[in-house]
């Protein structure tokens, strides 16, 4: 592993991206929508930039774009840490946790017990409270209020359920070495009985984190449904280190299936069900937002866990994804995930071509040049060519270069960072690919790059690729390049606020 020095300014503060004043972040936690403010709690060490200390750190937004960082929200103490987990509004005080006139805002974490407690080594779910929109917390009298006796049962996500098999409470936690997503149900969020167990396939050495299960209307029909199931899992991600699964299939209140039509074999995991939220190496721990009756929003940490202490960032720590609303549709016969990014309107916008057809010949065509540090979106709109390759690239001056290469021959995306930062950690440069889609023979792209990332979302968020740079060249040139004419639609460039 390579020492990197704190740089001398903060370069690699993102601008359109969640990141906290200092200290270390990492997992989302408690994602929860109400009275119009998104709340984002999330893991953090309030006394300092390495993982450490776990307690849940709070931003709040009214629109997913601007945040503010509020105070710590619940804190660690001497005999356990507040790991991972999910938060709900339990509107009709089914916990009686309420005053009687506010329905209680409830956290549900788990302990992670310390070696002074008379717990120590195990790790067990409890409930914290608030009356007041999160501002301030109780840990509930009786934690934990579920305990398997186990050193490795975390990441409880609970969300309310009502269908045929009646309405209550589900929580779907894991026993991440045994790579297994154990459900729960419970009348009030105190009480929990075993429902199920869902298991795949994997790396022997992964563990199994952060799980969510959500279900989502097919082709935006709401008369066809299917349930998603997240999981998380590291090592033994598609790209190396941290990796977030997905599987489709349906929940019927008790049990989790995978419908097998929606099972493919994943590149650089030969064997696998299900897919990947992510084919990147930087998005890890994604989890969605309760209280949102019609949408389905995720944040994921943009990080992995190979390099986290590494990243040369100084007194701050890690960032979050851009939120993305998840949606199903069908494509190519299979129900598939897609995820369209929530991010700020353009400040400015320029067409180095908008007029179809128009034909970049060979070779490199500049874009722009600009400040580096600022939010860009670049759109690509364009048809596959018969063969070779075209793409992107981002120069960052000082021999620095991250290029984005969409192969005609192998149907796939690929983003190399080989060359793109300075030196964060050995297993930090790598090539990552994703499968492509040709849609009626078309490529599309969206790319968002902000001071340290870089993310991807091809065909429509069919596929995304999401990585980490830190360049220290003082400017960002973009380049279109191809080995072949290329015939263009729309390629336009955005400064995103």
């Amino acid at each position: 592993m390579t020492s990197v020095p704190a740089p001398t300014r903060d370069i690699y503060r993102p601008r359109i991206h969640y990141t906290p004043a200092k200290n270390w972040m990492n997992d989302p936690n408690g994602l929860v929508f109400h009275r119009g403010v998104y709340h984002l709690f999330y893991q953090h060490n309030p006394y300092g930039p390495e993982w450490g200390n776990m307690s849940w750190g709070h931003a709040t937004s009214t629109d997913l774009l601007t945040w503010t960082e509020q105070p710590v929200a619940i804190q660690c103490d001497d005999d356990e840490a507040i790991f991972s987990g999910s938060a709900v509004v339990d509107t009709h005080n089914t916990s009686g946790l309420g005053n009687g006139t506010t329905p209680p805002m409830v956290a549900v974490y788990t302990s992670a017990y310390t070696e002074t407690s008379q717990r120590n080594g195990t790790q067990a779910q409890s409930l914290a409270y608030s009356l007041d929109e999160g501002q301030t917390w109780s840990k509930y009298a009786g934690n934990p209020v579920l305990d398997r006796k186990s050193a490795n049962f975390r990441d409880p996500k609970v969300f309310w359920y009502d269908g045929p098999a009646g309405a209550y409470w589900v929580m779907v936690a894991v026993e991440a070495t045994e790579h297994r997503v154990v459900v729960y149900n419970s009348p009030d969020l105190l009480s929990w009985e075993h429902l199920s167990d869902f298991t795949a396939d994997g790396p022997a050495e992964s563990v199994w984190e952060c799980p969510d299960l959500f279900e989502l209307p097919i082709d935006e029909d709401p008369t066809r449904t299917a349930w998603v199931l997240i999981v998380s899992v590291t090592p033994g991600g598609v790209a190396g280190g941290s990796g977030t699964r997905y599987f489709i299939g349906d929940f019927d209140g008790v049990n989790f299936t995978e419908t097998p039509a929606t099972q493919e074999t994943v590149d650089g995991a030969a064997g696998l069900r299900g897919s990947w939220l992510d084919w990147g190496r930087d998005n890890y721990a994604a989890v969605s937002f309760s209280g949102l009756a019609d949408r389905r929003i995720m944040i994921g940490w943009m990080s992995n866990w190979q390099y986290a202490g590494s990243t040369p960032t100084g007194t701050w720590r890690s960032a979050m994804t851009l939120p993305r609303e998840i949606s199903l549709a069908t494509v190519g016969g299979r129900t598939r995930l897609i995820q369209a990014p929530i991010a700020p309107t353009p400040t400015l916008v320029t067409h180095p071509t908008d007029a179809p057809g128009t034909v970049l010949p060979a070779g490199q065509t500049s874009i722009a040049t600009l400040p580096s540090g600022e939010a860009l979106r670049v759109q690509v709109n364009t048809m596959q060519p018969a063969g070779g390759v075209f793409g992107l690239r981002f120069r960052t001056g000082d021999g620095e270069l991250t290029s984005l290469i969409v192969d005609a021959a192998t149907r796939e995306l690929r983003l190399d960072r080989t060359a793109s930062s300075v030196a964060v950690h050995d297993l930090f440069p790598s090539i990552e690919r994703a499968p492509l889609d040709l849609i009626d023979g078309r490529v599309e792209l969206e790319v968002y790059v902000d001071a340290c990332s870089i993310e991807v979302f091809a065909q429509g968020g069919l596929a995304t690729i999401t990585d980490l740079i830190f360049p220290h060249g003082g400017q960002t040139e973009i380049e279109f390049f191809a080995d072949a004419d290329v015939a263009v639609d729309q390629l336009e460039l955005a400064v995103l606020s």
